[in-house]
C-alpha cells in the first residue's frame, strides 16, 4: 500500500507541477512505467485499464475536436456576446447569463471544453467591457465552478461521466433520465450561491454597446448555420447508438472528424493544424493515471473504501447517497477526480451495483463537484488555471480555496437530495 500510494503521490505532484514544461500525459505515463517495473501493477492490469478507459477518452477527444472546430467560426464568442447583450447592461443579469451559458457548454462539450473554449472568451469580453479586477474574478470563478457543477446531465458532459456509464454498462438514455433533477438543481443551486457569495463584486451596470455585434464574430456563415443542424443531429445519434449499444465514441469521435471534413470542404478550418492542437496528452494521462491508481486497488483501497461505503447503506438510503457522494467528493478535491471515479467504482461494484444504483450516480456528482473545493481537484480545474496563467491571469491557491469550499458543499448536498 506505501509503495502504491508514493507512486501515486509523485505522479500527481509531477502532473500538477509540471517542471519545465513537462506535460500531464508524460507524467502519467512514467508514473504507469514506474508502477509496472515495482510490480504495484501487471501487464494484463494495463489492459484492463485500457478496456475501461478507451471509450471514454476517445469521447472527449472527439467533443474537444468538435469545439475546436466550432470556435474557429466563432459560434461560441457569439454565444458569449448574445448572452451578454441579452442582459441590456444589468450586471446581475449578464452574471446569471454567463452562468447559463457556462452550464449549456459543459453539457453538451465537456467540462473540459468549457474551460478550454469558453474562458479565454469570456476574459477577452470582460476585459474589452474595462470591468474592474474584483468584477473579473467573480465572473471567472464562476464560470469556472459551473464548467464542473453542471457537468452531469449527458454521459458526454464529463470524462468521469464516460467512464462510469462503460463501467456499468449504463444506456445514454438511462442515464440522462437519472441526473435530469439532480442536474437542473445543482445548477440552480450554483447560480444562487455564486450570486449571494460574489454580489458585492458585480457591477450594477454595464456598457454592453461597447460589445461588437453578435454576427460580425462569425467567421465562415455557411458552417455556422449547419453547426446548428450537425449538433441535433449528433444529438440524435447519440440516442441511436444507445438503442443499438454501441460505444459513445463512435459518435462523438467519429462525429467529430466528419464536422472537421466538412469545415475543411468550406474553408472554415485547417484540419492538420486543429488535429494538432488537440490535447492528446489527455489519452496518456487518461491511461497513465489509472494504470498508476489500479495499484492503489491491488494494494487494496477499494476493499477499505468499500467497506466505508456498506457502512453508510446499513444508515438507509438518504444517508446512504449523501454520504457516498461527499465521500466522493472528498477523495477527488485531494487526489484528483479521475482517479477517484474508478476507485469508487470499483469499490460500489464490490458491494454490489443492482439495488445499489443510486450511489453510482452519487459518486458522479461527487466526483464532479466535489474537485472544486481544490485547484488540483479535476483535469478541467487545471486546464483552466492554465488557461488564465497563459492569459496573464494568476489565481492562488488560498484565492481559490476560499471560494470553493464555501460554495462547494451546499451545491452538492442539493444536487444528491435531487437524486434521493
Amino acid at each position: 500500500m506505501i509503495l502504491a500510494f508514493s507512486v501515486f503521490l509523485i505522479t500527481l505532484v509531477f502532473i500538477i507541477w509540471q517542471p519545465k514544461g513537462l506535460q500531464i500525459g508524460t507524467s502519467a505515463v512514467v508514473g504507469a512505467i514506474v508502477a509496472l517495473v515495482l510490480g504495484v501493477v501487471s501487464f494484463g492490469d494495463v489492459v484492463t485499464v485500457t478496456s475501461i478507459v478507451w471509450d471514454a477518452t476517445l469521447s472527449f477527444i472527439g467533443i474537444i475536436l468538435l469545439s475546436m472546430v466550432l470556435d474557429e467560426i466563432g459560434f461560441f464568442e457569439w454565444a458569449a456576446i448574445k448572452m451578454a447583450k441579452l442582459s441590456r447592461g444589468n450586471g446581475h443579469l449578464m452574471f446569471v447569463y454567463i452562468l447559463l451559458l457556462g452550464a449549456l457548454v459543459a453539457a453538451f462539450f465537456a467540462n473540459d471544453g468549457a474551460a478550454l473554449i469558453l474562458t479565454p472568451i469570456l476574459l477577452a469580453k470582460m476585459k474589452y467591457l474595462k470591468m474592474k479586477p474584483l468584477a473579473i474574478f467573480a465572473f471567472l470563478m464562476a464560470g469556472g465552478f459551473i464548467g464542473d457543477s453542471a457537468s452531469n446531465p449527458l454521459v458526454i458532459s464529463n470524462l468521469t461521466n464516460i467512464v462510469t456509464v462503460g463501467y456499468f454498462d449504463i444506456g445514454f438514455v438511462e442515464y440522462a433520465k437519472n441526473m435530469f433533477l439532480p442536474n437542473l438543481l445543482a445548477i440552480f443551486a450554483s447560480i444562487a450561491v455564486l450570486w449571494v457569495y460574489f454580489r458585492k463584486d458585480i457591477p450594477f451596470s454595464i456598457d454592453v454597446s461597447q460589445l461588437p455585434e453578435a454576427a460580425s464574430v462569425i467567421k465562415n456563415q455557411t458552417m455556422f448555420k449547419f453547426s446548428w443542424i450537425f449538433l441535433a443531429l449528433l444529438m440524435v445519434g447519440y440516442f441511436i447508438g444507445d438503442y443499438f449499444h454501441m460505444p459513445v465514441s463512435v459518435f462523438a469521435l467519429g462525429g467529430a472528424l466528419v464536422f472537421l471534413a466538412i469545415a475543411n470542404h468550406y474553408k472554415a478550418v485547417k484540419p492538420i493544424m486543429t488535429i494538432k492542437a488537440a490535447p492528446w496528452q489527455i489519452v496518456w494521462f487518461s491511461i497513465g493515471l489509472y494504470v498508476v491508481v489500479y495499484g492503489l486497488k491491488n494494494a487494496g483501497l477499494t476493499d477499505v473504501i468499500a467497506s466505508w461505503i456498506i457502512q453508510l447503506t446499513t444508515q438507509g438510503n438518504t444517508i446512504a447517497i449523501i454520504g457516498t457522494g461527499f465521500l466522493s467528493a472528498i477523495i477527488s478535491s485531494v487526489m484528483n477526480n479521475m482517479p477517484t471515479i474508478m476507485i469508487m467504482d470499483i469499490a460500489i461494484d464490490q458491494v454490489g451495483y443492482v439495488g445499489n444504483e443510486a450511489l453510482v450516480y452519487a459518486n458522479i456528482l461527487g466526483a464532479n463537484l466535489g474537485p472544486k473545493m481544490t485547484p488540483i481537484g479535476s483535469l478541467a480545474t487545471l486546464l483552466w488555471l492554465h488557461v488564465l496563467a497563459k492569459k496573464g491571469v494568476k489565481i492562488t491557491w488560498s484565492e481559490y480555496m476560499k471560494v470553493g469550499l464555501v460554495i462547494t458543499p451546499p451545491v452538492l448536498l442539493v444536487a444528491l437530495l435531487g437524486l434521493i
